[in-house]
């Protein structure tokens, strides 16, 4: 298995140049499926883990040592860097974020993001002001652990009830500035929201949210995005499976939704192999 500092090292490098995709498993069976799938990289999903925990997608309905605990088994399972979706940093102010990002680089985590939301919905996003020193404290923590770990600021405003994209662009640059090293806004879903974003913050590099654009991979390559991910968007397509079944029970008394299953058989070849792999 590689090393923490290994995986450091590849994350960093995936950010230099081209596009990759990094998806976002929800426990380990999915990390180590994903894995097998030979993407380079994978991330963790904030709401897949709450759903998986019966809560809602929140730092204050999840707790940061829950929050902590999942990213820490992602870790572990898995071979490649992995990313840790780090909500708003599970603090009030700017120095419990700093302390909780180094609890969360103590994980081994590749790289981590913090966002501008603060789940008030009155008031969905930090002022910029504060969204920045949340965000230097957060770079001051990864600088401390040795400045390996790739560091994402989101812009929340277009998730978040502000699809404001003059506004996130003016918090992406001063994110940037602030000394994130990637830049995501959640949520931007057209050629010319991507590009601008893309522009804004020229030559760092840019996640992109797939899902929330019909654009392939390909297409974002050509916008010049350097990473793609998913979100919850594999978690809530396996709800959807479960839901469908699990209500045509309930509703009619039928069991036909489980006719798309997949097999026990294949499962357990899966990951009986897995684990010889791992012990061997």
């Amino acid at each position: 298995m590689p090393t923490t500092s290994e995986k450091r090292r590849a994350f960093r490098r995936l950010h230099a140049s081209g596009c990759f995709v990094m998806p976002n498993p929800w426990d380990v069976g999915t990390a180590r499926w994903l894995q097998h799938l030979e993407f380079p990289a994978l991330a963790t999903t904030s709401a897949g883990a709450a759903f998986a925990m019966g809560r809602p997608d929140s730092d204050r309905a999840v707790s940061g040592d829950a929050m902590l605990a999942h990213i820490a088994a992602l870790v572990e399972a898995t071979d490649v860097p992995v990313n840790a979706d780090f909500g708003s940093g599970y603090a009030e102010d700017a120095a419990g974020v700093a302390a909780q990002v180094g609890r969360c680089i103590a994980t081994g985590v590749a790289g981590l993001s913090i966002e501008d939301s603060t789940g008030d919905a009155d008031a969905p996003l930090y002022e910029t002001s504060a969204a920045v020193e949340r965000l230097r404290a957060a770079r001051a923590a990864v600088d401390e652990a040795g400045g390996d770990v790739v560091l994402t600021a989101r812009a929340e405003g277009s998730v978040a009830g502000r699809p404001d994209l003059d506004d996130v662009l003016r918090r992406l640059r001063a994110y940037a500035a602030a000394g994130a090293d990637c830049l995501y806004a959640p949520g931007i879903t057209t050629r010319e929201q991507i590009a601008a974003v893309v522009d804004a913050v020229a030559p760092k590099p840019v996640n992109v949210l797939a899902g929330a654009t019909p654009l392939a991979v390909s297409d974002l390559t050509a916008l010049g995005v350097r990473r793609v991910s998913v979100g919850s968007g594999l978690a809530r397509t396996a709800w959807a499976g479960f839901l469908a079944a699990a209500e045509r029970i309930a509703r009619d008394g039928r069991f036909d939704g489980l006719a798309g299953a997949t097999s026990g058989a294949r499962l357990n070849r899966f990951f009986e192999d897995d684990l010889r792999r791992r012990s061997g």
